[in-house]
């Protein structure tokens, strides 16, 4: 008639609840023993964390605490009860902010009829002889109309090094608040950070990201630095940082404004895009 079943009315019948506000698992003990069989109380065991506080354990959390009583009072105590004991006297270390984390874009197959839809980014290495160091290039290419639009050429090449780097391609392309535009990278440190994603938002750009060991579908940059590192970096012996720049900026200059592409309908990029945007040339769609 109420809905109960009858294993459960006997259960309760032979298992009589004692304590009214015990929902199940064990009982709160007042005492903890230790491995020579000798009963210890809980406040006893509140002086011993604070003892440990102030002495070695300033920086401890529970799991900790919970084992340096096992070492120095010998107890046989769990890591919850220590936490319980050691909310009770406030003694907690606050717990770490988390930082929220964006969700990974996956590069998708697409087909790129117009430019500024999709731009390419990735890092690459160069080797100063002179001074025994390496130094890091890293470019973005629009995919359609193959345009170094913009790169950085450093010591160093952190999230706001590749941030800034977005931002004056976007000035030189005026391309604020378009809406379709992608940038593609791979996994490395600077475009998973934390930085270079919200920039991404704030510059209502779509970042996605390729799979790894997948460098196929980032194909278009990749080409670009085989091409650098065939006819720039592995051609020169640089003497020292400022005689690489010149030479890879130099380079970058050349490629843009001289050097011709068959797919672009043997143009050079500058040439492409500007007989693009004057819509008078016409290229295949590129599929990526």
């Amino acid at each position: 008639m109420v809905g109960l079943s009858r294993s459960t009315y006997y259960y309760h019948l032979k298992h009589p609840v004692t304590v009214l506000n015990h929902r199940g698992g064990h009982p709160r003990t007042s005492s903890t023993c230790t491995s020579y069989g000798r009963i210890v109380s809980n406040e006893q065991v509140k002086e011993w964390l604070c003892e440990l506080i102030f002495a070695e354990g300033e920086y401890y959390g529970y799991h900790k605490l919970t084992w340096a009583l096992r070492r120095n009072y010998q107890l046989i105590i769990n890591k919850k009860k220590v936490y319980r004991l050691c909310k009770e006297l406030g003694i907690l270390k606050p717990q770490r902010k988390l930082k929220a984390k964006h969700p990974r874009r996956l590069a998708r197959n697409q087909e790129i009829t117009a430019s500024n839809c999709l731009w390419e980014i990735d890092l690459k290495y160069g080797y100063i002889a002179g001074e025994n160091r390496f130094f890091y290039i890293l470019p973005i290419i629009d995919v359609f109309d193959r345009v170094i639009v913009d790169y950085h050429i450093g010591l160093n090449c952190t999230a706001q090094d590749a941030v800034r780097t977005v931002q004056a391609a976007m000035f030189k392309r005026q391309t604020y608040n378009a809406d379709g535009l992608i940038i593609r990278s791979d996994n490395g440190p600077q475009f998973i950070s934390h930085h270079f994603e919200e920039s991404c938002i704030k510059f209502s750009i779509e970042h996605e990201r390729i799979p790894c060991r997948t460098p196929n579908k980032n194909a278009h940059i990749e080409s670009f630095n085989a091409i650098l590192e065939e006819e720039c970096l592995s051609k020169y012996e640089f003497r020292n940082y400022a005689d690489a720049y010149d030479t890879v900026s130099q380079f970058m200059k050349n490629y843009n404004a001289v050097r011709i592409h068959s797919s672009l309908k043997y143009h050079t990029p500058n040439e492409a895009y500007r007989l693009l945007q004057q819509k008078s040339l016409e290229i295949q769609p590129v599929r990526v």
